[in-house]
């Protein structure tokens, strides 16, 4: 093959490639988001099926709420990118919205249509690594660029599966990943057998991290619309915003007494292994 010849068919070549790239959809690889938040929400069976639909609804009040959309709104880019999963046992973990962007009321609407369109199912035991593990996977995918990357997890029980929680948030704290919780202490549920005392706690001592971490504990289902609501506004508006005072003044912090010992983040598996008669609910 002449020199020409095969200059002319490096240019055919490179033609025919630069049509391909031109035509082929734009990826969202790069879009710029303000948040990129994992909703990770607890649906092993010591939840009943309805506390499985408060949770459901909360979620989806909260993500239509006027001051979260506003808490949208103001964002440097006025939008944030979401992924709602439900989460029991390690091999567990089921994404029920994938990925959406919510910049508006209407892709609120959207991915709460989604999230109702299947009643939530529940699953045996209950891995808070697990679910850390899979939430942080999750970014890799996600399409977008956020200047924040949040996990925001819920559970109304210790880990009793999988890796050691508090060793699996660190490693995703690394990453650079906030953990903030939504501790349930609503002793409800089909069994009461594995609860802890003071899971905020725990919650507090092993599962949350990061940068401005956080949690909300909710002590009765009629609190849970409400902590939803108020810890998205401030996942989303951050502490320099007006957003973030008006909460902490309507709803000071829950400070933890400091003169209890830290929570032994081994509790749920301790409990797991004495289980003897206790049912498999966890």
């Amino acid at each position: 093959m002449s020199g020409l010849h095969c200059a002319r068919h490096l240019l055919s070549a490179t033609a025919a490639l630069a049509l391909t790239l031109w035509l082929a959809p734009r990826s969202h690889a790069d879009e710029p988001v303000d948040v990129e938040l994992v909703l990770a929400v607890d649906v092993s069976l010591s939840m009943s099926a309805e506390e499985l639909e408060i949770q459901r609804h909360g979620y989806a009040a909260a993500l239509t709420h006027d001051n979260v959309l506003q808490a949208i709104a103001d964002g440097a880019y006025g939008k944030i990118a979401v992924t709602y999963v439900e989460w029991a046992g390690t091999g567990w973990q089921h994404v029920i919205v994938p990925w959406t962007v919510i910049a508006s009321r209407a892709d609120a609407e959207r991915v709460v249509a989604q999230m109702s369109a299947q009643p939530p199912n529940s699953a045996r035991r209950t891995s808070i690594s697990g679910a850390l593990e899979f939430g942080s996977d999750l970014f890799a995918e996600s399409g977008y660029q956020g200047t924040k990357r949040v996990i925001d997890i819920s559970g109304d029980g210790p880990n009793n599966q999988g890796a050691p929680v508090n060793l699996v948030r660190d490693g995703v704290v690394s990453q650079g990943i906030v953990i903030n919780g939504l501790p349930l202490m609503t002793r409800g549920g089909f069994s009461g057998v594995y609860d802890v005392n003071d899971l905020d706690r725990y919650y507090s001592d092993c599962v949350i991290g990061g940068a401005g971490a956080f949690m909300i504990p909710v002590n009765d289902w009629t609190q849970f619309p409400e902590a939803i609501r108020r810890k998205l506004v401030l996942e989303l508006a951050g502490p320099a915003s007006p957003y973030w005072v008006a909460e902490e003044a309507d709803y000071p912090p829950v400070e933890l007494a400091q003169d209890k010992p830290a929570a032994d983040c081994q509790v749920g598996e301790k409990m797991w292994r004495n289980r003897n008669w206790m049912p498999d609910s966890r």
